[in-house]
């Protein structure tokens, strides 16, 4: 039966893409210049002002070459006493603007940097921020792995692209403009020859770019592919060596970096072709240009003079020489493109929703009323705004929770949970026992709206959750989850994760009722030893005591222990029992177990199969009926026994 949960029913086949899809690279690159300019719109103003003056310096220092050879050079060949102060000045004119010209390629440069660095780490924030707010259900469907590579590989390939292309293709088009502008004052028929060099210029780029792209756009998923890959591999490396996958493993690996490398081969052979097939088209028109421009000056064609000739040359160098570096930096932003792709898909996709209204409060009882307040009482109350007038119920929060007839279904036409009817009174234990893939976990994720019901009702306090804000409802639920997860941090911190403004007594007091102090005063550093790698130093025991703790010192009105003692020895488990039994008082709980000597004092035992209650009682009343709960529990007995 599917299902994303462990312990619950197995989820969906992981997808490595998802969302809504930006398909136009167009849009793509006008949603990042979009968001560039959110937060650096004067700064990329500056950084054109500085590109378009390094341009004009260029330009008039090319120019001055004609004035160069026909007012200077030419009229003082053969003179006995040439005067140079003419020249000298008209140089130290032209060094001024060159100077302007460096100065401002030094500006623009360091601004960019400034633009670079600052909207990476504003889609790393917004990225994350986003990320929080996705559902369980998003991480249960996409390889974590995949995730990470948007984060680091397809965020990079932005950093050249924003600090490097993005300049030079401004750049070149400002220098495109202004050197045919030029050219065109210069000579007509010389810029018609131009022009057809660079069209051809450009129809070879096009062609080869197009091959490349395609190739960059299956690179960066084949990356997000491998980086998946690895990062399950990481984390199951014990199961590897255990059951000697390790041939196999390599094998599969293999499989997907050649993927990998013939993507990344292709994409960058096309595009290493586009430098050295511009660079030799530019040279031919150069060529072509000084043979016809030459013919044309001794001709004194179209009144073309020597020095014009020399700075159209020179200009035709800078007219190719632009199309050229932007047909080189083309990887870099069909690469980029790919990366941008990725990250707005994420971006984009949808995140949870909350239309509730309901919030949790801290109170008190005044004159045997429910009234709020912001000091520590050890009470809660629901709060109740009605829409209609603007009056305030408050519902004392105990605990109660109710399935009236509750269906659900991880895809909607797929339903695998049926007509679930219970009935939990504030203090009960109730516990859910059956095989592997029953729907236990998937009950306990409805409760804390992990996932959304199709039909029927799920009542808390006699308030449908759907009213209640989902942070308030998860506020008042303390989870102990079958696969334990610790922070990199130290063991008071891990605890206090459960509640964040736990005091430190409050944490040890946590430890101690989950009978986790004694094993962690002998810790190196004891409440203040960080814990790395998941707690890889703990025995699994230890890590499971230890979200106990967590749960313990959150205080919550209701428990859910998904097979909390699973990992805890016979002997571990005895003690640990006695302190669960204390967090468990004045408490609703509802226990998942395999180990079904744990839930023989539950208040109900419900027996799941295939998604539907068939049997439910307490444990003697479960014997004595002889019924599946009996068939479990005597072969468990067996087994233990």
């Amino acid at each position: 039966m599917p299902g994303p949960m462990g312990g619950g029913m197995r989820g969906p086949g992981r997808r490595m893409q998802g969302g809504k899809r930006i398909e136009n690279p167009g849009k793509v690159f006008k949603r990042l210049m979009a968001y560039i300019f959110k937060n650096y719109a004067i700064h990329f103003i500056f950084v054109l002002i500085c590109i378009v003056l390094s341009v004009v310096a260029s330009i008039q220092g090319t120019l001055f070459m004609q004035r160069l050879i026909d007012d200077y050079i030419l009229p003082m060949i053969g003179q006995e006493t040439p005067d140079f102060g003419n020249l000298f000045r008209e140089i130290v004119r032209v060094a001024g603007f060159y100077l302007v010209g460096v100065a401002a390629t030094y500006a623009y440069n360091r601004i960019m940097v400034t633009i670079t660095q600052g909207t990476l780490k504003s889609l790393r924030d917004d990225l994350f921020e986003h990320m929080e707010k996705l559902p369980i259900k998003y991480f249960d469907t996409h390889s974590h792995g995949d995730i990470m590579s948007i984060y680091t590989n397809d965020i990079d390939t932005l950093r050249q692209m924003i600090s490097q292309s993005i300049p030079q293709v401004f750049s070149s088009f400002i220098t495109v403009v202004g050197t045919l502008g030029s050219m065109l004052v210069l000579s007509i028929p010389l810029t018609a020859v131009s022009l057809i060099m660079v069209a051809l210029m450009m129809f070879v780029t096009g062609k080869v770019a197009g091959l490349s792209g395609k190739y960059f756009v299956k690179q960066q998923k084949n990356i997000g592919t491998v980086n998946g890959y690895i990062e399950e591999m990481m984390e199951g490396q014990k199961v590897v060596k255990v059951f000697c996958h390790e041939d196999k493993s390599l094998e599969e690996f293999k499989k997907l970096n050649d993927e990998l490398c013939e993507s990344a081969y292709n994409a960058n052979k096309f595009a290493n072709l586009m430098g050295p097939i511009n660079a030799q088209l530019g040279n031919l028109s150069y060529v072509v240009c000084a043979i016809v421009g030459g013919a044309m000056a001794l001709g004194g064609f179209a009144g073309l003079t020597l020095g014009k000739l020399a700075s159209f040359l020179t200009f035709n160098k800078s007219f190719n020489m632009p199309i050229s570096q932007v047909s080189q930096q083309l990887n870099s932003i069909v690469m980029a493109q790919a990366g941008a792709k990725r990250v707005f898909d994420l971006l984009d996709e949808k995140v949870e929703t909350d239309e509730g209204y309901v919030t949790l409060v801290r109170a008190k009882k005044v004159d045997g009323k429910i009234v709020e307040c912001p000091e520590r009482t050890g009470m809660w109350a629901w709060k109740h705004v009605h829409q209609a007038d603007g009056s305030v119920d408050y519902i004392e929060l105990q605990g109660e929770v109710v399935f009236d007839d509750v269906d659900f279904g991880y895809n909607d036409d797929k339903i695998v949970l049926h007509n679930i009817e219970m009935y939990a009174k504030p203090g009960q234990k109730i516990a859910f026992v059956g095989s592997t893939g029953a729907g236990k976990t998937t009950i306990t994720n409805l409760i804390n709206r992990f996932y959304d019901i199709q039909d029927g009702k799920i009542r808390y306090d006699g308030i449908n959750i759907n009213k209640i804000k989902k942070a308030d409802l998860r506020k008042s639920l303390g989870i102990v989850l079958q696969d334990t997860h610790l922070f990199t941090a130290t063991v008071m911190e891990n605890i206090r994760f459960g509640k964040l403004d736990a005091t430190d007594d409050e944490v040890i007091a946590a430890a101690k009722l989950a009978n986790a102090d004694t094993f962690i005063r002998q810790l190196p550093d004891g409440y203040n030893t960080v814990l790395t790698g998941d707690g890889a130093n703990l025995s699994q025991g230890q890590r499971q005591l230890l979200s106990i703790a967590r749960a313990a010192v959150a205080d919550p009105p209701v428990l859910i222990l998904d097979e909390a003692t699973s990992s805890i020895d016979t002997r571990t488990e005895k003690i640990v029992q006695d302190g669960m039994d204390k967090l468990m008082k004045g408490r609703t709980t509802f226990v998942i177990a395999h180990r079904l000597s744990t839930v023989k004092n539950s208040d109900c035992i419900m027996v799941l199969e295939q998604g539907r209650i068939i049997e439910r009682g307490n444990h003697d009343e479960l014997i004595s009926q002889k019924g599946r709960y009996y068939q479990l529990y005597t072969g468990n007995a067996i087994a233990e026994g």
